[in-house]
């Protein structure tokens, strides 16, 4: 059969009906069996959850927000490089993120995983004990999925949000004057990244360090700002997206669904600490890793010029998060402007799958 997109694990009792993981260390449902465990406790709004075709949730009166992301072996994360608990944990801070980018707040969550043969029950377990705490953290339920066998590990996460009815901030409504504003500081996952995969007799006074950490922290366990997109949304924020991609990429992404241009200071893009010291060490430029390194999972946002301060001090006294304006929406094209006042075209230079 065809690979099932239900929202409970499907596991029929026919053989027909089993999608099976074809691995000595276990069966579907005893793999099942096992998750369930794990996932196991009440939420609000969950009728029917882990265990049987599909789940069964009360959406209440709020609008949903709906989205999806994969992480896939050799291509988001090397299996020998990342603990199976930062790749679960990972895996839903993600798509939270797309929630929080909305002005949303998470509900529920499904679970899909492709393992190879190589796989074993304890990295299933280790997985899912990440799932857990990450969507206990962001007061999510986890509700189904699905589970195969393939030629790699994926993990693959649909989310379910919910956000205000007309609340709800999309990349389309920035217009000439807003300010532009990022929360945190840009550059860390992109540095940890480059930590976690140089060769360890390189760089192995730098992972011992506390800058070094810290890098590789943001990198494997990124955290999405739910509160903080909630936030922004309440006090007008025009346009949001969550920095997935590259503070360059992604701005420009929003610039072309608003049909407008920005402009952007180079001088106070917010460069993560740590970035200085990774650039002695590797050569790597520390603003070029902040405007262009991808996976901050940080929020770019426009507002009307009074909503600034406001909001710079309400993220600040509710969740310690830093807000930086960095520029301001336009009517022309998307361009850099340097501390000298130069200004040139920004390049639209970001992650990209299919490049």
């Amino acid at each position: 059969m065809p690979p099932s997109w239900t929202g409970g694990f499907d596991y029929g009792e026919t053989q027909l009906e089993m999608k099976l993981v074809s691995h000595p260390h276990f069966t579907e449902d005893e793999l099942v069996r096992a998750i369930r465990k794990v996932l196991s406790g009440e939420a609000p709004g969950v009728l029917v959850s882990v265990g049987d075709d599909a789940a069964v949730v009360e959406p209440g009166s709020h609008e949903l927000v709906l989205t999806s992301d994969m992480l896939v072996e050799g291509v988001h994360f090397d299996v020998r490089a990342v603990s199976a608990h930062d790749l679960g944990h990972k895996s839903i801070t993600v798509s939270v993120s797309d929630i929080a980018a909305m002005g949303g707040s998470p509900r529920y969550g499904l679970v899909s995983l492709a393992l190879p043969r190589a796989a074993e029950t304890a990295w299933v377990m280790e997985l899912y004990g990440g799932v857990r705490q990450a969507a206990d953290e962001y007061g999510m339920a986890v509700v189904g999925g699905d589970t195969s066998r393939g030629d790699r590990y994926v993990v693959s996460v649909s989310a379910v949000g919910t956000v205000g009815r007309g609340k709800a901030v999309t990349r389309s409504g920035a217009r000439p004057g807003d300010q532009l504003v990022v929360t945190g500081a840009l550059g860390a996952a992109s540095g940890g990244l480059r930590l976690a995969t140089e060769p360890p007799h390189e760089v192995r006074g730098a992972l011992g360090s506390p800058w070094g950490r810290a890098l590789v922290r943001a990198y494997l366990r990124p955290v999405a700002r739910v509160g903080e997109g909630e936030t922004l949304g309440q006090l007008g924020a025009t346009a949001m997206i969550d920095l997935s991609d590259g503070l360059g990429l992604d701005l420009a992404r929003l610039c072309r669904e608003s049909g407008v241009g920005a402009s952007l200071r180079l001088a106070d893009v917010p460069v993560a600490l740590g970035l200085e010291e990774l650039g002695q060490l590797l050569g790597v430029d520390a603003l070029d890793q902040a405007l262009h390194g991808g996976e901050d999972y940080e929020l770019l946002a426009c507002l009307p010029p009074q909503a600034v301060e406001p909001a710079r001090e309400r993220l600040r006294d509710r969740f310690g998060t830093p807000l930086t304006a960095v520029g301001e929406i336009t009517d022309d094209d998307l361009v850099a402007v340097r501390a000298d006042g130069t200004r040139e075209p920004l390049e639209p230079k970001g992650w990209d799958h299919f490049a």
